[in-house]
């Protein structure tokens, strides 16, 4: 005779909490790709800001983590000695939400999924309780020049 198995509500219990732990270590084990390491890449930080770059012909792609709490010049300024960013930002804002500052007062903010323009002479921080995730390029020193940005914001 054969024998049938009832599901009880414990074994019922039993079998979703058992779910949810298996779950859980999938979730772990499972890296985001947008936090991944980036195959060809080299990477380092640069006052609490996660940084991959990679090159593609005479471009720099890079990738730039910027953790929650991060703010230019609380972060960057002692590092780099400026005021202000004087560094053009151009590329895909992939998570998170930043604001940005320009000298003469103008407020601009961005929330993924975005594309970002962001000229020099900026201070900026990171939004909420999410890391931001902004894919770059650029040309160095000659960026504003080679994307025909403005040297400083302007209206």
């Amino acid at each position: 005779m054969a024998h049938k198995h009832r599901l009880t509500k414990k074994t019922a219990a039993r079998s979703a909490k058992a779910a949810m732990n298996r779950s859980k270590v999938l979730r772990s084990t499972t890296v985001d790709p947008l936090l991944a390491a980036v195959k060809g890449a080299t990477h380092r930080y640069l006052g609490h800001v996660r940084l991959d770059v990679g090159r593609a012909g005479t471009a720099r792609v890079k990738r730039m983590i910027y953790p929650v709490g991060f703010r230019w010049s609380k972060d960057m300024k002692p590092v780099v000695g400026t005021d202000l960013c004087m560094h053009a930002h151009v590329g895909f804002l992939a998570r998170g939400e930043i604001h940005i500052e320009y000298a003469d007062g103008c407020i601009v903010e961005h929330k993924a999924p975005q594309v970002v323009a962001i000229e020099p002479g900026h201070d900026g921080w990171v939004v909420g309780n999410e890391p931001v995730v902004l894919i770059e390029f650029d040309f160095e020193s000659d960026t504003v020049a080679r994307l025909g940005m403005p040297e400083a914001h302007r209206h």
